[in-house]
């Protein structure tokens, strides 16, 4: 903002008029105004932020009631009115009271009525009086005065000389300040009385008006013309002060608007080559920047490299991977969340109607909803879902997400073996790019989202690093807070993502990774939820998937079951969805060539869409020789029964073990064996059978490997049906792990082996005693055509196992009678 020590506003306007009313006082106007009488009382006209001097016109705006109605009646009689100060301007009606006590006689000169309504007064003032006595206040205050003459002054040198300087300072002034007009010094050289002028330099000084003021009531004209020259000193001198600072940083501003002109043509012209200037990017980015709610030290380490990217030449190779930098950082979402909605009810119906079953799985998840919507600030706990293929454990991710109103999204682990994938590279190395947790954290454009590292437990190692240990610092709830990626170079907060990780065996996990994250099993389905997931999930989205609509295609719940047992083996539902869309794609196919079909599919369409049926359940309905017995298994994508087959031969002792056996298992054999050899006579056994017979234990599908637990109590079962030729109870099936003291230990996966036994129509199952609490977890109506039978002990699982008669056919007998020489 100007500083000017003038404000001529006011008088300029009347001066540069050309009006019959407005000459410039003369000597000879000064004396004649001075021996004018005043009269007895006036009407006295308060001003706000005016001083009105003798000889000096000004116009005035006039506003209030009061002050319209004194103009209009003074304009109608000798236009003679009192011009007086209010002492404080915030009073909006002042009273007598609250006047200055030394005015100035004006007269009125003419009334103007303006465009937007108001009156404007343009006066003249004559004498100073001093306010004597209040006459009126209604309808305006009138009151009488008396005259306030001057201190006669002799004119002498020393006078003259300051009325010079008065003058040469205010052409000065008025030279120096570039909005004062050139006529204000014109009119200043043409004043000839002495008064006038300082009366009129004094009006329009821009001083307070207080000042103003103190200034009217000096009775002395020696002391006012020395007051106005300090004021006019004090204003030049900051003046010239002004000049020298603009003089000094001149040069400056003017280098600085040359480059400023000439990069503002440069990037005109680049913007018509369609290209953008290197000095336009910075700009940009500093402006996003101002934007970001990150930290202070986020913030300074931000703009330290973007002075060192404004330092780099565009065309060297390092600017575009400083720029790369950079915008990363402003893509990241630092302390940006989504809000989340802790409406748990709603976050219950969206978890049911996405996925059927999976209670426990949904319990856990609204506890850990309940729990963050109580303390706001709860680390997230890592959660792993493990289960076999195709059980949804991918999609619970997606329906937490929705429940909570959160960003989604999903990490592949499957086949990673560079830690880099994780942590990222350093920005030195060519190529250089943030890891895939950044990445996707940026991807996801929030904090808090909910991130899905899926299949964590086929993550792999080699040479260039282990990713499973450089997703420690990812996945413990204590360190995540400050992850640190080697490309960003700064400690990114990730303790308010909610990871879930999915996988679909431990034993691949690193023990240490796995003791950071909370398992939660996701087990198969029975074939009832099957049919009900078939029935909600499954089917309309494999018509809306082709073009369907319901009338055109229903599934009965006996025929869904017919598909899922005649075509489908698996823990999940994935095998059944193609299976259903292979169903629709017939229809499909009927539709488009207009040919007859069936709008509710049967069983015979089922078989004429999908051919003949895959699997035979038959298959796994009995055992019909001594020496096999059905074992219920856990893999990777769900439960399975297999068999285990026990013979004997003519030899030595030896045990021959085959079908691609583990080590686990194979111990197992050994143990079965030792057993039953240490207690034959409990199982009527000769124990030189032991040595003139060889045993061979096979587990058939050689070519599939096979370890675990689960099958010690099946072998000894097995090898105790061949010796005492037992054959074993139909629908029938065993799992659990032995000692060589015969004690049964409990094993785990039981409710994907329970649901395996279901599909192969089993009817009792034999579990170790420890193992019913794994039972109570499945739903009653599940299991309620299978009898469990709970053990402690072998004998227990011999006598619930085998039949007491023998087996009869002939080439059984063949071998008991082989048997039978060689115990003589």
């Amino acid at each position: 903002m100007s500083y000017d020590p003038f404000d001529f506003k006011n008088t300029l306007p009347i001066i540069n008029e050309e009006s019959e009313f407005f000459p410039l006082m003369s000597s000879e106007d000064e004396a004649e105004m001075n021996n004018e009488e005043l009269p007895q009382s006036l009407p006295i006209l308060p001003l706000r932020n005016t001083v009105l001097f003798p000889g000096v016109v000004i116009p005035i705006t006039v506003g209030r009631d009061k002050s319209i109605k004194l103009i209009r009646d003074a304009n109608k009689g000798d236009r003679m009115i009192g011009v007086v100060a209010q002492q404080d301007v915030s009073v909006e009606d002042p009273d007598f009271t609250q006047l200055c006590h030394v005015g100035t006689l004006a007269v009125i000169i003419k009334v103007l009525q303006m465009p937007d309504g108001n009156t404007t007064v343009i006066i003249q003032g004559k004498k100073r009086f001093l306010l004597k006595e209040e006459l009126q206040s209604e309808p305006y205050i009138k009151a009488t005065i008396e005259s306030y003459r001057d201190t006669p002054l002799k004119e002498d040198k020393e006078f003259k000389a300051m009325i010079s300087s008065i003058k040469d300072m205010a052409m000065s002034i008025i030279q120096l300040s570039p909005n004062i007009p050139s006529e204000a010094g014109i009119a200043i050289k043409n004043i000839e009385s002495t008064a006038f002028l300082i009366n009129f330099i004094a009006s329009n000084m821009n001083a307070e008006m207080s000042a103003k003021q103190r200034l009217l009531e000096v009775s002395s004209l020696r002391e006012r013309a020395n007051m106005v020259l300090e004021h006019l000193t004090l204003d030049l001198q900051m003046l010239e002060l002004k000049n020298q600072i603009q003089t000094k940083v001149r040069v400056d501003l003017d280098k600085q608007q040359r480059d400023y002109f000439l990069n503002q043509q440069l990037k005109t012209i680049q913007e018509e080559l369609g290209g953008s200037s290197p000095d336009l990017e910075i700009e940009n980015l500093r402006q996003r920047a101002i934007k970001k709610k990150w930290a202070k030290e986020v913030s300074d380490h931000f703009n330290k490299e973007l002075e060192k990217l404004a330092r780099t030449n565009p065309a060297a190779a390092d600017y575009s991977v400083q720029m790369n930098y950079l915008e990363l950082l402003l893509d990241l979402p630092w302390n940006e969340f989504t809000k989340d909605n802790f409406d748990l009810k709603r976050a219950q119906k969206v978890l049911d109607k996405d996925h059927f079953g999976l209670d426990k799985v949904k319990r856990r998840i609204i506890e850990y909803l309940a729990v963050l919507k109580l303390k706001h600030d709860m680390k997230a706990p890592i959660l792993c879902l493990v289960g076999p293929p195709g059980v949804g454990k991918t999609s619970l991710g997606k329906s937490i997400a929705k429940a909570l109103g959160r960003k989604y999204v999903r990490m592949a682990l499957g086949g990673v073996r560079d830690e880099a994938e994780i942590r990222g590279h350093r920005k030195t190395y060519i190529g250089a790019m943030p890891g895939r947790i950044i990445q996707s954290i940026k991807k996801a454009g929030a904090a808090n989202p909910v991130f899905i590292l899926d299949e964590i437990d086929k993550v792999g190692n080699d040479f260039r690093g282990d990713p499973s240990s450089a997703l420690l610092e990812v996945l413990d709830p204590e360190q995540n807070s400050t992850f640190y990626d080697h490309y960003v170079e700064l400690d990114f907060d990730l303790s308010n993502v909610m990871f879930i990780a999915t996988a679909n065996s431990l034993s691949t996990i690193q023990p240490a990774l796995l003791d950071r994250m909370e398992i939660i099993e996701v087990n198969g389905y029975t074939i009832e939820e099957k049919v009900e997931i078939a029935k909600q999930h499954l089917l309309p989205k494999q018509r809306e998937a082709h073009g369907l609509k319901s009338k055109d295609i229903a599934l009965k719940p006996d025929v869904i079951e017919k598909v899922i047992e005649d075509y489908t083996r698996e823990s999940g539902v994935r095998s059944l969805e193609k299976k259903i869309g292979s169903v629709v794609r017939g229809i499909a196919k009927s539709i488009a060539l207009e040919e007859p079909y069936n709008t509710n599919v049967n069983k015979k369409d089922i078989e004429t869409i999908l051919g003949a049926p895959i699997f035979d359940k038959d298959l796994y309905e009995g055992n019909d020789v001594a020496g096999v017995v059905t074992g219920l298994a856990w893999t990777s994508v769900g439960g399975d029964i297999l068999f285990i087959e026990a013979s004997l031969s003519p030899g030595k002792g030896r045990l021959t073990l085959t079908g691609s056996l583990g080590d686990v298992m194979k111990e197992s054999a050994v143990i079965a064996l030792a057993y039953l050899r240490a207690h034959a006579s409990y199982f009527d056994i000769d124990a030189r059978l032991f040595d003139q017979w060889d045993v061979h234990i096979h587990v058939p599908a050689g070519a599939t490997p096979k370890d675990g637990p689960s099958a010690g109590i099946t072998m000894l079962t097995a090898l105790t049906s061949a010796f005492t030729q037992r054959k074993v109870k139909q629908n029938l099936a065993m799992t659990g792990e032995i000692t060589l003291r015969g004690r049964v230990l409990p094993v785990g996966g039981i409710k994907e082996k329970i649901l395996a036994a279901k599909r192969a129509n089993i009817k009792e199952i034999i579990l170790c005693k420890s193992n019913q609490k794994d039972i109570l977890e499945i739903k009653e109506n599940y299991i309620k055509d299978l009898t469990f039978h709970y053990v402690t002990d072998m004998r227990e699982v011999i006598n619930l196992a085998l039949l007491n008669e023998q087996v009869k056919e002939p080439l059984d007998l063949k071998i008991k009678e082989d048997i039978k020489p060689a115990l003589n």
